[in-house]
């Protein structure tokens, strides 16, 4: 890993009706639009589903290293977040996110140490831990083979 501080620069573009053209670097651009909610067509990823998305992927990444990390066997993970939006104080804001998270482990797999890493993922995701909704996370996991 690098040394701190990281910095990740995105860019968007736009008309005044339409899409939102998101570029950073060598990635492929992203098109995103206002949610259903907001009156878009919901046929994009919006800024809130990046956001419930980028919450998903971190939790799955940051599990994953600390698997790798630990030597947890493991054969499949599914996470689902569903983030609540509210109006608090004439401000739109995230004040909830829960974080579903079924893991299956191989037979003869530690069930408690793989409870254990996955909350040790909750905590240790960057990205929940730079945002102030409450943060709810349930586990399943399950020996499978």
């Amino acid at each position: 890993m690098k040394a701190f501080p990281h910095h990740y620069q995105v860019s968007a573009a736009s008309a005044p009706d339409g899409e939102v053209i998101l570029s950073s670097g060598s990635l492929e651009p992203l098109h995103s639009a206002a949610p259903v909610e907001f009156d878009g067509p919901g046929d994009r990823w919006s800024p809130e589903t990046l956001l419930v998305g980028a919450m998903a992927d971190c939790f799955t990444l940051t599990f994953r290293a600390i698997a790798r990390a630990t030597k947890l066997p493991w054969v499949s993970l599914n996470v689902a977040v569903v983030g609540t939006l509210e109006r608090e104080q004439g401000n739109s804001r995230f004040t909830g996110f829960d974080v579903k998270a079924r893991l299956r482990v191989p037979v003869g797999g530690d069930l408690a140490a793989a409870e254990r890493a996955l909350h040790k993922a909750e905590a240790g995701c960057l990205i929940s831990n730079s945002l102030s909704g409450q943060r709810r996370l349930t586990v399943d996991v399950e020996v499978v083979g």
